[in-house]
């Protein structure tokens, strides 16, 4: 294995602390899969802009060499922290106009010759086929440089050594855009590629279909956010069913759990368009009615199954806290966390609105921002409560000399409010719902069995077109997955 250098190793630290304040959590699946020595090709597609890049980098145990457009060299920090990962820069045509196009092609197959050279020689790079971030729910079409490029590292690679392998990576994001959200990077097996054979003339496009094939499973890519959309409510509507007839409470998802049992509905649902499309496309239309029916309601799958006629006095006195808590105690926090965080949170969202050409990058500004604005902002309002307890106390010397003790209590519940104000209008929707689902259950009952039985019915109309398209598999074929 090639030594980690310590400047690349300071950039990890860095890009993991920033990630880690940024979401919520971070989950690795398959990282087992990943080459402990050897040279290797890492392919993603390439949905939220540099938190992209950034997530591998932070969940790779081993040095990770990427190419990148030219022009993010020249941003502040972000380019200097690219140069000390040893990123490589690719020239663009719509960003080097100045270049001839005999110039920037020179200046490409030098950049790719060294990424390729790095893993030949036992490294690993991480390479976007698509070209392009974007906001679609499928790849863009895949260029043919990832071919390109496998074959030139397969020939720098000295002979007697393993060729390089091209790795899949899944990158999915809970909200790609929202701070606190979830975010899971999931490592595939290495894809079977062939021996290339240098005299046929299709041989990139080959590989090509054969890369896009493999990412589109990974990714699960649909036609329309629509269609991703009425998938995620498919998976829980699969999974709280199951859970009511095994005779448990569906528990909150951890985001593999999500993506997995979204993939097991993105197969069944393809699967079943090509053999039995009439019976999936009913069933398509019983899950948007179902949706609909459900959301007019204002209430949530796994509430359906819960009577708030039967509920524990523990229950009822959680409530009654959870209301104590939301409506008389967080507010004033809530308050302070506002003025002391609202003016950073205008500048990013303007700075979000104006500099990102697409949602993509409203991401990736935030963060780089943030990572500024909020410690300053902080710091702003700390040394504001030094001043002012300073100047109390010279006027009068009677009062305890608090400067830092008020410094540091305001600078702690500027954070703390901060967080309560990001999280508060959830925590007040959740308290909302949870005091509507006991009136709604008492005074709309009837709709609510009509909304259990097609939920069963939805379930057992996945539970026949899995086994109508694995007639051999045993035990209950329906989807997994978490809600």
């Amino acid at each position: 294995m090639r030594e980690e250098p310590s400047a690349y190793r300071s950039v990890r630290s860095l890009v993991r602390f920033v990630l880690r304040r940024w979401f919520r959590r971070v989950e690795v699946v398959g990282e087992e899969r990943l080459p402990r020595e050897g040279g290797g090709i890492l392919v993603s597609w390439h949905p939220n802009g540099l938190l992209d890049p950034a997530l591998i980098v932070a969940e790779v145990p081993r040095p990770v060499i990427f190419g990148a457009r030219h022009g993010l060299f020249r941003w502040p920090l972000l380019g200097t922290l690219m140069k000390a990962a040893g990123a490589v820069p690719i020239y663009r045509a719509t960003d080097v106009s100045h270049l001839s196009a005999e110039e920037r092609r020179a200046q490409n197959q030098q950049s790719l010759d060294a990424l390729a050279l790095a893993v030949a020689e036992g490294g690993l790079s991480c390479l976007f086929p698509e070209g392009d971030s974007h906001d679609e729910p499928h790849l863009l079409e895949l260029k043919t440089g990832v071919a390109r490029f496998y074959e030139r590292a397969c020939a720098l690679t000295p002979e007697g050594a393993p060729r390089p392998v091209i790795l899949p990576v899944g990158l999915h994001y809970a909200d790609k855009d929202s701070f606190r959200s979830h975010a899971l990077v999931s490592f595939h097996p290495p894809l079977e590629v062939a021996e290339m054979d240098p005299d046929a003339s299709d041989r990139y496009e080959v590989l090509t279909d054969r890369i896009e094939e493999e990412l589109r499973e990974v990714v699960h890519a649909t036609e329309s956010w629509e269609a991703h959309y009425l998938m995620h409510r498919a998976r829980k509507i699969v999974l709280t069913e199951r859970a009511k007839r095994a005779g448990a409470l569906s528990a909150p998802p951890t985001m593999s759990e999500r993506v997995l049992g979204l993939a097991e509905i993105w197969r069944a649902y393809y699967a079943g368009l090509d053999a039995h499309p009439e019976e999936t496309q009913l069933l398509e239309a019983k899950v948007r009615l179902y949706d609909r029916d459900l959301r007019s309601l204002g209430l949530d799958d796994h509430e359906l199954d819960r009577s708030p006629d039967r509920a524990r006095p523990l229950q009822i006195l959680g409530l009654a806290l959870q209301i104590l808590a939301v409506f008389v105690l967080l507010p004033p926090l809530l308050v302070f966390g506002v003025v002391v965080n609202l003016p950073a949170a205008i500048l990013l969202w303007l700075s979000s609105k104006v500099f990102a050409k697409r949602r993509k990058d409203e991401a990736t500004i935030k963060v780089l921002l943030g990572v500024v604005l909020l410690p300053v902002s902080w710091g702003l309002v700390g040394w504001l409560a030094f001043r002012g307890s300073e100047l109390l106390y010279r006027l009068d010397p009677a009062l305890p000399d608090a400067r830092w003790s008020a410094a540091i209590v305001v600078v702690s519940l500027g954070m703390v409010g901060g967080m309560v104000a990001l999280r508060y209008l959830r925590l007040l929707g959740e308290t909302l719902r949870a005091m509507r689902v006991r009136l709604t259950r008492g005074r709309r009952r009837h709709a609510l069995i009509r909304l259990l039985t097609e939920r069963a019915e939805i379930y057992e109309g996945f539970v026949d077109l899995a086994a109508a398209l694995e007639p051999a598999s045993e035990g209950d074929p329906a989807p997994s997955g978490g809600g």
